[in-house]
């Protein structure tokens, strides 16, 4: 079971990832009150969380930002570039704080961050230098149309389980004192005789008198984590309660509802009604997924004996459990599917920043961020994409000036892209900059002797060579790249998640790659080979059709074999010769056409048996490092069958040959 802290931090992230969010939204469209309005809940939220939860440095800290976007609010300072980066910076000192954890005092050297962060704070928003704003009665004193003091009487009935919460009283009564002269009074008459009191629930409640000038709207505020409590507030002096910033004392505003009644309306609970989703631990979601491959597994047994015995009554019964079994499946793949909207979220501020350390103006544009993949695949995106992002910024976007010299417009445009083809989805980065060169890539490669001198390849084989380690055209080193690691950890991630890279590029458009990538990594649609008596798995993602091998077809002279489909000309691989089996040259042998690294490929088996739901069973630590196999699968008659990696597969042959 979750700890509140472990919740709470969790829940801390999503609001510093809707933080950010907010911030480069509104660098954009300053003068939206609702993004203001967005940015102060966030923050209000994480400081009441915080100190509930033991984060005091991260609570303190926020409790000055939170500050600024008050004044924001209120309009007393208007949003600037200046701003927002200093806000950026000030939530990723937040994501520091959050990360040591509760009741951990914060480094000296986070601290100094801290307080220079706050000074800069206090620059931009005439904060004092130690990060306290002033005394809200103070500033309403400097600004005449906020000049009334009003008494407040708010009466704060907690419910009984509010200490097994996190709930703290003084937290609220600190709160509460910032914003006026506060009187308090204790009230116990809810405390039961000694034989039934309950040592962990809230007896107690508030009577509190408060003299401010800030608004109802504030007041409320203070109570935010509150909303199943018993909260009554109401203006002791009506009349002066009821002036707004736009009216004198001397004003009569028109007909309003009592003020007592609206405080009650304001603050009183929702309406129960019933939870849209609920928070499970993702261990839980791959335990089902576990449980669920081993039913998958126990089905196809279950088939293969029907088929043995040839029964009508248990053939009925396994068609129902077949039916219930795929419905399952696919309930609980869709419960693990995420929108790739969760990371591609965060790309907004990786082109922010790289347009700030590189001197290219550019903006981002995303596509698609409804489409769904498996929650495993989306933890691991983060990584390639950065790699991807940060190369087409570096590489691929010329400067301005350039830009200008050719007719394009001075800021570049980077596109992110999702959708769902059959049983992949894809996710493209689109730059328009200056596409890929080429001839540089193919003279780096002979550098390097991945590529002979006399080697004729494809334009689409040469753009794969960006993937090999260490490969890079850049002739300086930067603090973004150069050094031929971004793009060989991109392939490294694609591979172990079974999917395969695309590449477009034309000179003086741009650059397109495209990450082709399965929607679960758990249970896959495969197509089940033979080859010299061994079943092995293709992964149906990457293969586009099967044809038969003509008999008469003979090995060139350089050892390559070429198939003709339909007036086009497809490289083949033998299955049994690359595994090492004995040769075979029988008659009735398959092609299966697959996709690797954007290449038509043939395989050649002995047979296809057939399409299977395949559940992937991971291999032992001897046998992972053998990068062609994808893992194994459990077939029906209890036998295993070796998956496929078509990408890596396609590639250790390729090399093979430029080797020989």
């Amino acid at each position: 079971m979750s700890s509140p802290e472990s919740t709470f931090i969790r829940e801390a992230n999503d609001l510093l990832q809707v933080l950010e969010e907010v911030l480069l939204e509104l660098e954009s469209t300053p003068d939206n009150p609702d993004q203001v309005d967005a940015a102060f809940r966030a923050l209000h939220t994480l400081k009441g969380s915080g100190a509930m939860f033991g984060f005091g440095a991260l609570a303190g800290f926020t409790h000055h930002f939170e500050d600024a976007f008050d004044q924001l609010r209120e309009g007393r300072a208007k949003v600037s570039p200046e701003l927002i980066a200093v806000s950026l910076d000030s939530r990723d000192h937040l994501a520091s704080l959050l990360a040591l954890g509760p009741d951990t005092e914060a480094p000296a050297g986070l601290q100094a961050d801290g307080a220079v962060l706050l000074a800069r704070l206090g620059e931009l928003m005439g904060v004092s230098s130690d990060g306290n704003t002033a005394d809200p009665v103070e500033v309403a004193a400097q600004s005449p149309e906020q000049t009334t003091l009003c008494r407040w009487s708010i009466s704060f009935t907690p419910e009984p389980a509010a200490l097994k919460n996190g709930f703290r009283p003084d937290l609220l009564w600190d709160e509460l004192a910032q914003l006026g002269s506060l009187q308090l009074t204790c009230l116990d008459d809810r405390v039961p005789a000694l034989e039934t009191f309950d040592p962990a629930e809230c007896y107690l409640r508030w009577e509190i008198e408060l003299e401010t000038s800030a608004p109802r709207e504030q007041i409320e505020d203070v109570f935010i984590f509150c909303m199943d409590a018993e909260i009554e507030i109401d203006a002791l002096d009506a009349a002066e309660a009821e002036v707004t910033p736009d009216q004198t004392p001397d004003q009569t505003p028109g007909p309003q509802t009592p003020v007592a009644d609206t405080a009650k309306a304001n603050t009183a609970p929702p309406a129960a009604t019933k939870s849209e989703s609920v928070r499970v631990d993702a261990h839980r979601l791959d335990d089902l997924m576990d449980q669920l491959g081993e039913l998958v597994i126990a089905q196809a047994r279950l088939k293969s004996i029907s088929d043995t015995l040839k029964d009508p009554r248990l053939e009925s019964t396994v068609e129902e459990i077949e039916a219930l079994v795929t419905g399952l499946r696919d309930t609980t793949l869709s419960i693990r599917m995420l929108p790739v909207s969760m990371v591609f979220g965060k790309f907004r501020r990786v082109i922010r920043d790289l347009s700030v350390e590189l001197g290219k103006p550019a903006q981002l544009i995303s596509e698609g961020g409804e489409t769904e993949v498996d929650k495993n695949i989306i933890d691991c995106l983060t990584e390639p994409l950065v790699h991807m992002i940060r190369n087409s910024v570096d590489h691929g976007v010329e400067d301005e000036a350039t830009r200008s010299a050719v007719g394009k417009p001075p800021m570049a445009t980077i596109l992110l892209k999702a959708s769902q083809s059959g049983g992949e989805v894809l996710i493209s980065i689109t730059d328009d900059g200056a596409g890929l060169d080429a001839e540089a890539i193919r003279t780096r490669a002979i550098e390097r002797g991945l590529l002979s001198e006399d080697q004729e390849v494809s334009t689409e084989a040469l753009y794969q060579l960006i993937f090999e380690p260490g490969f890079s055209t850049a002739k300086n080193v930067s603090s973004v790249s150069g050094r031929g690691v971004g793009m060989d950890a991109v392939r490294r991630v694609v591979d172990d998640l079974r999917g395969s890279i695309d590449v477009k590029s034309t000179p003086g458009k741009g650059t397109e790659v495209t990450l082709r990538l399965p929607l679960t990594l758990a249970i896959i649609d495969g197509l089940l080979v033979d080859v010299d008596g061994d079943r092995f798995v293709l992964p149906l993602s990457s293969v586009e059709e099967c044809v038969d091998l003509p008999f008469s077809e003979n090995e060139r002279e350089d050892g390559r074999t070429i198939l003709r489909i339909r007036d086009q000309l497809v490289p083949y691989l033998s299955l049994d010769t690359l595994f090492g089996y004995n040769s075979s040259a029988r008659e009735g042998r398959r092609v299966a056409i697959v996709n690797a690294d954007g290449q038509r490929i043939g395989l050649v088996v002995d047979d296809v048996l057939g399409q299977l739901q395949t559940v992937i069973k991971p291999l032992s630590p001897f046998h992972r490092s053998v990068e062609e196999l994808a893992g194994a699968t459990i077939l029906g008659d209890g036998s295993i069958a070796l998956i496929l990696d078509v990408n890596a597969l396609v590639r250790r042959a390729t090399n093979n040959l430029i080797a020989a």
